[in-house]
């Protein structure tokens, strides 16, 4: 039930775009590579065009007034939704994931259907399986068609609510989530499942204590003890998930402990009725909007430019020149965050910013005191 992403590798169209901006100040930063044999510098990416390996566009499902996990009843079902998780769903999944199957498990018996097969279909299912139940993925998209494919993989809870519309009862579901997933995704460090930890600085902001274990390594970094064209910056670390390779293996594990997959799209909830289950958990994402009229969910577009892998980069920032985390698969520089942008295309001129930003970061950067 996913819009599905819309992956653009005109490099050219970009190329022209990019002069289009005359930004000529902008230079990459190829030439200083030599800042690598420094102490306390960092390796710069090299952002070129002709670098780039591709586009992409994907729609956050995104609520002002956070994720749905709740169980009702549809008919003689049960119905457990666990959708809306914004730009947080790879760093909730697991943890919206449980607080589902927790609603919905007790006093159950017999087999279970799941609805979609992106990040939250896919945590979900396995949870269940661990339980012992036999469980089917009802799924219009499979990865690498699904919105989780887009992410950027950062476990880092970010553009999911808006603090004035949430309730004390959701943030407990909030905090007891991040926890849960947390800790889950640190069980899955290591290249089985393309995970990994490293630091991260946010370039001009601050970041809370969101746990008592997250973000570890936290620190406030002033201008001379960075390498950054900004006066303050926040250090810390977190894992990043390569997504694609993550997504392969979750349906790896799924199909091994004896997991079926079914593709079939849903137009109504009396579609959903006709299903041989009992309990079903929805995880459509963006596809509740119209499958179950949440007026609420609205999508939020995000542009990626995709740059060659670059293996000597081993930090990652986000912040006011947007987002860089470097994956095995490629350089992922971010991004754009457009609500009721229903189009999951890239287009080209926003792509050209992206590069012409992380560019003058790149051509900034300093050694560190």
């Amino acid at each position: 039930m996913r819009r599905a992403p819309t992956f653009s590798p005109h490099r050219r169209a970009v190329t022209a775009s990019l002069g289009a901006l005359a930004l000529a100040g902008c230079a990459t930063p190829a030439s200083r590579s030599s800042i690598n044999a420094q102490a306390n510098c960092l390796a710069p990416v090299n952002v070129s065009p002709e670098r780039m390996i591709r586009s992409v566009a994907g729609l956050r499902p995104y609520r002002a007034s956070g994720f749905v996990v709740r169980r009702e009843a549809l008919g003689e079902k049960a119905l457990v939704h666990n959708y809306g998780h914004g730009g947080a769903g790879i760093t909730l999944s697991w943890g919206t994931s449980r607080l589902a199957a927790d609603l919905g498990l007790p006093g159950h018996q017999g087999p279970v259907a799941v609805i979609g097969c992106g990040v939250m279909g896919l945590s979900t299912a396995r949870l269940l399986q661990d339980e012992g139940f036999p469980v089917t993925i009802y799924t219009e998209d499979l990865p690498p068609d699904t919105t989780s494919n887009i992410s950027g993989g950062q476990w880092h809870p970010y553009g999911h609510f808006n603090a004035d519309s949430v309730t004390p009862e959701w943030r407990e579901q909030f905090r007891a989530a991040a926890a849960y997933s947390w800790n889950r995704f640190q069980l899955m460090v290591g290249d089985e499942y393309s995970i990994r930890w490293l630091p991260t600085y946010n370039l001009g902001g601050t970041e809370q204590q969101l746990l008592p274990t997250f973000p570890p390594d936290l620190r406030e970094l002033a201008s001379p003890q960075h390498p950054f064209p900004v006066e303050r910056v926040t250090r810390f670390t977190t894992m990043y998930v390569e997504t694609g390779r993550y997504l392969r293996q979750l349906i790896r594990d799924f199909r091994i402990a004896g997991g079926t997959i079914r593709r079939r799209r849903f137009a109504e909830p009396a579609d959903i009725a006709g299903l041989p289950e009992t309990l079903v958990f929805n995880c459509t994402g963006l596809g509740s909007h119209a499958l179950f009229g949440d007026e609420g969910l609205i999508p939020v577009r995000g542009q990626l430019a995709i740059l060659l892998p670059q293996p000597e980069i081993n930090y990652a920032y986000t912040g006011r020149f947007g987002y860089m985390f470097p994956r095995p698969d490629g350089i992922v520089l971010g991004g754009t965050f457009e609500r009721g942008v229903w189009e999951a295309t890239p287009q080209t001129p926003d792509i050209a910013r992206i590069l012409v930003r992380h560019g003058q970061l790149h051509s900034e950067l300093r050694c560190a005191a």
